[in-house]
């Protein structure tokens, strides 16, 4: 990608994207047209004649449709370009093609559980079973924060931390409704993720959500590995503080003994996010990402892509890679479950780009949407699940979530992600324990200026400075680092507890 001052990218495009701030009078000498007014980065300049009611494109798809006739070199966004709805043009699998598995799959240093299964960390977690219960499972887990009593774990240092994962639900709720089975179902996901050796519930007593409920839909079994017990039945709150602090200090001993051995990367599973999208998003960080999934699935890994608002209108994209109509189907099925969805409650789907996206230069659902779906690479997409379901199949994985980032990786973590690889053109702090979570800037800007929150620059590629692929390759090396131990920026800060946000889908009562 050359230097100029702007980035056409695909010839059927009526629009180009500003590489940095053009001023009005500057010529475009490749594109024929002089820029008239201020065009900030990452924001789209007309490179013709765009007549009001025509289709704008980026990508060579369509992003909206001009509100008013707009002139070659003008400025194109909000003021003059709205989203459109257009039928999609589905070919089922026209674009799936068979993966060609490196012969010498890649490896990261792993802990191997007893059942075989593989984590990239070893926590020992305090989950909660409904809201009343969180003061209590804070209070636990402070008792070892690393940051306030270093000796707590001082003879423990195999052990990353102990957390406390709470929420806002568990109550008040439909006893048999599809937000308890939801909530149950992303709690298991917890419970049984291999980044924890082991897992405290703790509940109040009488809420709806009843521990025993969650251990029988989710088929968890206690044992020493998993101990629930709630505040009413342990007699009060400083009774069951004690009482957890004793259970983690008997778990201790056996999580500390574990080791780290190379493991091929076909046990890694990425959950893919992108938050605080700009103009570059689809540009740089996001395909650069798409790059190193295609590694990954190619060395027999998997990935996850997310976040079904932040798809739509794209989604034909990826049923053309997909491995079957059924699972084609599948995708279509939860596009028409969020139609439904927004219409109760009196949204709409292109309720969309936050105030953020549209300040970075992305002006419709549409083109963002186009932009996202880059994370995703080029390999062929072998299932859709729902919402915090366990994720099973090798290679590109669909979960249904929401756009919101801490609700979108919640789903993905309970789904069986062990990595996160977030992106970002506006700047994000975040972290999901007990899955480490790599950032990506999408701009060299951004990375001077909140370098201390990103894992990694792929503003490179708007610089010219390297090619899309070159900065897929230094994500997946970066990956399997990470997924190695090494610490990510989010980790130095302590994000994570905080960030565990299950889907909170219907009334409460």
């Amino acid at each position: 990608m050359s230097a100029g001052p702007v980035i056409r990218i695909h010839p059927g495009d009526n629009v180009v994207i500003a590489r940095a701030q053009l001023l009005g009078g500057t010529v475009l000498a490749d594109e024929g047209v002089t820029v008239s007014g201020l065009v900030p980065p990452g924001h789209k300049v007309a490179t013709r004649a765009i007549a009001a009611g025509e289709p704008v494109r980026r990508y060579g798809q369509v992003i909206g449709t001009a509100t008013q006739p707009i002139a070659p070199g003008q400025h194109v966004h909000t003021h003059n370009l709205a989203f459109s709805d257009f039928a999609r043009e589905h070919a089922d699998g026209v674009d799936a093609v068979p993966t060609a598995f490196e012969a010498t799959p890649a490896t990261f240093d792993g802990i191997v559980r007893a059942d075989g299964r593989v984590a990239t960390r070893n926590y020992i977690g305090v989950l909660t079973s409904v809201n009343c219960s969180a003061t209590v499972a804070r209070a636990i887990a402070d008792q070892f924060r690393r940051d306030i009593r270093p000796e707590a774990l001082a003879d423990f240092p195999n052990v990353d931390g102990i957390v406390a994962l709470t929420h806002g639900m568990g109550c008040a709720t439909a006893s048999d409704g599809e937000e308890l089975r939801v909530l149950r179902r992303t709690l298991g996901g917890y419970a049984r993720h291999p980044n924890f050796a082991a897992v405290l519930v703790v509940g109040l007593g009488c809420e709806t959500n009843q521990i025993q409920g969650l251990i029988a839909q989710e088929g968890l079994q206690e044992g020493a590995r998993l101990v629930t017990f709630s505040i009413q039945d342990s007699g009060g709150t400083a009774q069951t503080v004690a009482r957890g602090v004793a259970l983690i200090r008997q778990m201790l001993p056996e999580a500390n003994r574990i080791t780290r051995q190379p493991v091929p990367a076909s046990h890694l599973v990425v959950g893919l996010q992108c938050g605080g999208s700009d103009g570059y998003s689809g540009l740089s960080a996001n395909p650069a990402l798409g790059a190193a999934v295609d590694r990954l699935v190619r060395h027999g890994g998997t990935a996850m892509l997310s976040e079904t608002p932040e798809i739509y209108g794209g989604e034909h994209l990826l049923t053309r890679r997909a491995v079957s109509p059924a699972v084609a189907d599948k995708l279509r099925a939860r596009i028409a479950w969020w139609e439904q969805y927004t219409a109760r409650h009196a949204m709409r789907m292109d309720n969309n780009p936050s105030a953020g996206n549209k300040a970075g230069g992305l002006t419709t659902i549409l083109e963002k949407s186009l932009g996202a779906i880059a994370k995703s690479g080029t390999t062929n997409l072998v299932d859709v699940v729902e919402f915090a379901q366990p994720v099973t199949a090798h290679g590109l994985v669909f979960m249904d979530t929401p756009g919101y980032d801490p609700v979108s990786a919640t789903g993905q973590v309970a789904g069986g992600a062990n990595l996160i690889c977030f992106t970002t053109g506006r700047g994000s702090a975040y972290g999901c324990a007990p899955s480490p979570s790599l950032k990506f800037s999408t701009n060299t800007a951004l990375w001077t200026r909140q370098a201390e929150d990103i894992d990694l620059n792929c503003g490179t590629v708007i610089d010219g400075a390297e090619s899309v692929d070159e900065a897929g390759e230094r994500i997946f090396r970066l990956m399997l680092d990470a997924a190695s131990g090494r610490a990510t920026k989010s980790e130095q800060h302590g994000y994570g507890q905080n960030e565990f946000v299950p889907w909170q889908l219907g009334a409460v009562m």
